[in-house]
């Protein structure tokens, strides 16, 4: 993981968010992001919104495009958990605890909550960007607009360039097939550790 030269002056990327996911995208100066774990729901007024169902994967990705905008300043967490992952919790842990040498979040109680494609410096700076809002359980998107108007007013930007954070890319040619650590079909294999899908030639 690494920086690299911001767009100053807006807070934010035009790349931003960094990360494909299943999210919509609001105003991109709004303070407030909102995640919604397992449940699906709308809502104005934050720069991004979208479900979160992992406790790995799906965690690296929101403070990749949370801490790569500096507008940026509250993640509101809300909707129901996913049982088993339990992401909320594990957001939470991170957040106040942070990872341990092997990328553990510590204090989470999620099956697999482990970080493999973020640096320190990355969760240093969503823990000291980011102030998160727990609502887990909260579904009236009415409440969570209120929250967000609430929110939205309570902070200036985040008074530092925005942290790019770059994704590992592997070399096709040094991953072989069966290396990868899920299947998908004939000759197609992921690797998620690098965030890559592989296709080798017959």
């Amino acid at each position: 993981m690494s920086l690299e030269e911001p767009n100053p002056g807006r807070g934010y990327d035009e790349t931003w968010p960094p990360v494909r996911g299943d999210y919509v995208l609001g105003n991109p100066e709004a303070r407030v992001a909102v995640v919604t774990l397992a449940s699906h729901l709308r809502a104005r007024g934050m720069s991004i919104i979208g479900p979160c169902k992992t406790e790995n994967l799906g965690v690296e990705k929101i403070v990749a495009n949370t801490v790569s905008n500096s507008n940026i300043r509250f993640l509101l967490i809300c909707g129901m958990e996913s049982k088993g992952h339990l992401p909320g919790d594990t957001i939470l842990a991170l957040h106040k605890n942070g990872i341990d040498e092997q990328g553990r979040i510590l204090g989470s109680k999620g099956a697999i909550p482990f970080i493999q494609n973020l640096s320190a410096e990355a969760i240093k700076r969503f823990q000291d960007q980011i102030t998160l809002i727990d609502r887990i359980g909260l579904e009236d998107e009415g409440e969570i607009e209120q929250l967000i108007r609430e929110y939205n007013a309570l902070a200036e930007p985040y008074p530092e360039d925005p942290f790019l954070v770059i994704k590992r890319r592997a070399m096709p040619a040094a991953i072989s097939f069966g290396k990868g650590d899920l299947v998908l079909g004939s000759g197609v294999f992921m690797d998620s550790s690098a965030w890559l899908v592989i296709a080798t030639e017959e």
